[in-house]
């Protein structure tokens, strides 16, 4: 999900590509999106954009011309939701699941496309910044620093660290791989209170004029350990200072015509990377760290890794859904076609019948689990097992008849 640094990433590259553009026309929305039709036609105009959080504003400012009435500029709010991005190509590039597209004047043309495949993402045309969220923590740090430190007796702060480092009115831009780095960095657990973590600190950073963010970021991770113990022991400044290293690193490969996530992978300590932990916190989002999680952690919390990687399973592989209820399908087709053959099912094979599909599967892996512990059997088709259940209640009665028998001629 982008976060505050691929937001300021995205506000550069449109500056970037856009710059000396001019663009014309009516600004054009995709037939699926739901978001607002942006009315806004004009002649020629430029595209500037700015940042702040997690929230990019795209400004459409005409060009003056001898008309008596001059248009006036028009600002577009983006947020980005899960996937959203920026791109400029050629007219005849326009790259899938572009939502809102702005046209240059010139021949051939290009087009600046928000992409968004998931469409989580939004924007507000004549939008403002949202007044809920809070400073921006790389570039409006000094009122970001008095906001928080000035409201931690509000009751939101008696949530874990993890999680109201994710409350954008107060840490506007820190997203799920960002709170991880800063937790990790101080070793802090993550279910600790937050007041507790937070109080004692000053609205003003004294280290603030001391030391710049340094541009180059070492690749060895024992490098960045030394770096930042130079630094205060201050959340709130690593609230700040990281991120901007994200920036300095140029971002998750934020650039749509590279992709490249090799420096930005190099870079992580925590996040997704390899011994680590991760545990669902009380709002279903991933937190990984490394040692104990605190005394917060929820209670049902399961080991995490192995966890994420099967809901990953679930969630995207579509396919293998559909196979468990093609195969329970033939399963109880075949069932039906053995009893239109005269064949009398056992009493098990009824009960299995009559449960639901989703109570049966369980019913299925705790038999395979059993002959999982079984050594000496080798696995065997539904029928088989079915016939065991036959034929294995007889052989037991046999036995115990067998014993009375001999209890008798004693």
């Amino acid at each position: 999900m982008p976060e505050g640094p691929e937001l300021h990433l995205a506000s550069l590259y449109v500056n970037k590509m856009c710059k000396g553009v001019v663009f014309a026309g009516p600004v054009m929305k995709s037939d699926v999106s739901k978001s607002p039709d942006v009315a806004f036609t004009c002649d020629a105009y430029r595209i500037n954009a700015t940042s702040r959080g997690k929230e990019v504003k795209l400004t459409l400012t005409p060009i003056k011309s001898d008309a008596k009435e001059a248009q006036q500029p028009v600002d577009v709010v983006f947020r980005f939701g899960m996937s959203g991005f920026f791109r400029f190509t050629a007219v005849d590039e326009l790259p899938k699941h572009a939502h809102l597209r702005f046209y240059s004047k010139e021949d051939p043309g290009r087009v600046l496309s928000y992409v968004d495949a998931r469409r989580f993402g939004s924007w507000q045309p004549n939008g403002k910044w949202q007044p809920d969220r809070g400073p921006c923590i790389m570039f409006e740090y000094r009122s970001f620093r008095e906001k928080v430190v000035s409201h931690l007796s509000d009751r939101v702060f008696d949530r874990p660290i993890c999680e109201v480092l994710l409350n954008q009115k107060y840490f506007n831009g820190i997203g799920n791989y960002l709170r991880a780095e800063i937790l990790y960095r101080l070793n802090i657990p993550p279910f600790v209170a937050a007041r507790t973590v937070l109080e004692g600190l000053q609205s003003e950073d004294a280290c603030e004029d001391k030391k710049d963010v340094k541009k180059e970021i070492h690749s060895k991770k024992g490098a960045k350990k030394a770096k930042m113990e130079e630094e205060n022991a201050d959340l709130l400044r690593l609230c700040h200072t990281v991120p901007l290293e994200v920036v300095n690193l140029g971002g998750k490969g934020y650039d749509p015509q590279k992709a490249d996530y090799s420096d930005f992978e190099a870079w992580l300590q925590c996040y997704y990377v390899d011994g680590m932990k991760s545990v669902r916190d009380h709002n279903g989002r991933t937190m990984w760290f490394q040692g104990d999680p605190g005394p917060l952690a929820p209670k049902d919390s399961k080991s995490p890794k192995a966890k994420k990687r099967k809901d990953t399973d679930v969630d995207h592989d579509y396919t293998h859904t559909k196979k468990v209820y093609t195969v329970s399908r033939k399963q109880n087709s075949d069932s039906t076609v053995k009893k239109k053959a005269g064949k009398k099912p056992t009493k098990a094979a009824k009960e299995e019948e009559n449960v639901p599909e989703e109570e049966a599967r369980p019913r299925r892996r705790s038999v395979k689990s059993s002959e999982a512990n079984t050594p000496q059997r080798e696995p065997t088709s539904t029928s088989g097992r079915r016939k065991k259940n036959n034929t294995e209640p007889a052989a037991g009665l046999k036995k115990r008849s067998g014993r009375l028998t001999r209890q008798n001629v004693k």
